[in-house]
């Protein structure tokens, strides 16, 4: 994913049947720009495809997870109709919220933004205790738009979501684990390692299987009650009946 000499604006790396898509721009903390969308869609799309892979964790190298927006870009493109085509062939946030592979963010330093949103797609977020999380937009004449919106108040309710789509308020890693954005916190030494652990675990399950699971919680909550279980009994009782797989160890990180 590399492009000439410079380096790449996204890493991908494979530890075992776990794909690792690191934010690789530590400079200006993971500010998102056009070669990290083009970068990342094709990371997930590697996730997606490769039926080694059991699961993912998405990571930003460097002192912050994601900025979110790179503002120095925007305005860029040559037309706003050549902007949305670009961004329509590449639906980077559509396509990681629909991987049926789970997906563990691994949110250290600054989460803001784009950031911030990108992590709640993810199925688990883990959090470093030196997290803070913080939605900027409406400071700067816009409102989220990758999906935070949605997400957050299907996460952490109503009230708090306007507090912080509205109000802009700064959450702490042990504040957001309270309202219900982050799974758990661990020291910042060891969010990689409890990352990487995680995931494994859930790699070790049959894709199926965890298909299956995301799609009875995520899909049941737009339906009533009655046809939710209507929904999680018809995906229960069609699950093929076969066993876990054994996590490989080739093409190891450790």
């Amino acid at each position: 994913m590399n492009r000439g000499n410079r380096e790449p604006a996204v890493e991908y790396a494979t530890a075992g049947s776990v794909g690792i898509v690191s934010l690789n721009r530590p400079a200006v903390l993971n500010a998102y720009n056009m070669a990290m969308r083009d970068e990342m869609y094709a990371a997930l799309s590697a996730v997606r495809d490769d039926p080694d892979m059991g699961s993912m964790i998405l990571c930003g190298n460097g002192p912050a997870f994601s900025t979110g927006g790179d503002l120095t870009e925007f305005g860029t493109a040559p037309s706003v109709v050549a902007g949305r085509e670009a961004r329509w062939r590449r639906d980077v946030w559509g396509l990681l919220s629909s991987l049926t592979k789970p997906c563990v963010a691994a949110v250290h330093g600054y989460c803001v933004g784009g950031g911030f949103e990108m992590a709640l797609l993810c199925d688990f977020c883990l959090a470093a205790d030196d997290a803070r999380f913080r939605y900027p937009e409406t400071g700067l004449g816009m409102i989220p738009g990758v999906a935070g919106t949605q997400t957050t108040p299907r996460l952490a309710g109503v009230g708090r979501a306007l507090d912080l789509v509205l109000a802009g308020r700064w959450l702490s890693a042990d504040e957001a684990k309270d309202w219900g954005l982050v799974a758990r916190v661990v020291p910042a030494r060891r969010l990689r390692k409890e990352a990487l652990a995680l995931a494994r675990a859930l790699a070790e399950h049959p894709p199926d299987l965890l298909a299956r699971a995301k799609r009875a919680v995520i899909e049941g909550l737009e339906l009533p009650l009655s046809d939710g279980l209507a929904l999680e009994r018809r995906l229960a009782t069609t699950l093929p009946n076969r066993s876990a797989r054994p996590f490989s160890s080739s093409r190891e990180i450790q």
